[in-house]
């Protein structure tokens, strides 16, 4: 991705994370199972999919670098779960149709995602790969992609929402296949067009989630950093 493009989206006291010099974007889906929050499963919002377009940043807090990630779209199927998220953390999510295909066999697994708004068609993210799971090799950019334990939003021009998350190492799938099948003007903007296409893609992973705690929110302000 240019990075000039992804500026404008930078919160506050972050600078984009580089992977061997390169800016990288995300298009992500995965499935939300058992959720609580605040420590509560509400209704309606403890299993569902979500399909997010992030870019990976870094903030330095006085004495060591935090790896994380900044959004510039979430998407989900329930309006409510966009108000909880938009919320507490004023993240970027919005809503749309969603629907997702988990298959699996001694030989692969083929998972896919699809979503639309209005009368828009279908969008879809899809991979196959090998039932197989792998560790995730040191420096490698399967690491990079995973191993952001931070998320950073913009609140305003002097205040970024800081958060941590954890979870264990995860372990990934060997991917055999992979596509994307997107209105990416429609979706994100004109400017993201010439780099998220099926044919551009840099790489496609595949990983086996886990618990996930999300905690530590903190407001990161300009005075503090004088």
């Amino acid at each position: 991705m240019d990075p000039e493009i992804l500026k404008p989206h930078l919160p506050p006291f972050t600078e984009i994370d580089y992977f061997n010099g390169k800016a990288l974007v995300s298009v992500v889906g995965f499935l939300f199972n058992e959720t609580k929050v605040l420590g509560i499963k509400w209704p309606g919002l403890t299993n569902f999919e979500e399909v997010n377009l992030r870019f990976y940043v870094k903030h330095f807090d006085g004495e060591k670098w935090k790896r994380g990630v900044a959004f510039i779209s979430e998407i989900v199927p329930k309006s409510l779960i966009a108000l909880v998220a938009n919320t507490i953390y004023n993240e970027h999510y919005s809503v749309a149709k969603m629907k997702h295909s988990i298959v699996q066999t001694s030989e692969a697994i083929d998972i896919s995602y699809k979503w639309k708004r209005r009368s828009e068609k279908w969008n879809s993210l899809s991979v196959s790969a090998s039932p197989h799971l792998i560790d995730i090799k040191p420096a490698s950019e399967e690491e990079f992609i995973f191993e952001h334990y931070f998320g950073y939003n913009r609140l305003n021009n002097s205040t970024t929402i800081e958060y941590s998350v954890e979870h264990p190492r995860w372990q990934v799938y060997s991917v055999t296949d992979s596509n994307l099948d997107a209105d990416i003007e429609t979706l994100y903007g004109k400017a993201f067009l010439p780099f998220i296409t099926d044919k551009l893609l840099h790489s496609a992973f595949l990983a086996k989630g886990s618990e996930v705690r999300v905690k530590t929110l903190k407001k990161l302000r300009k005075k503090a950093f004088d």
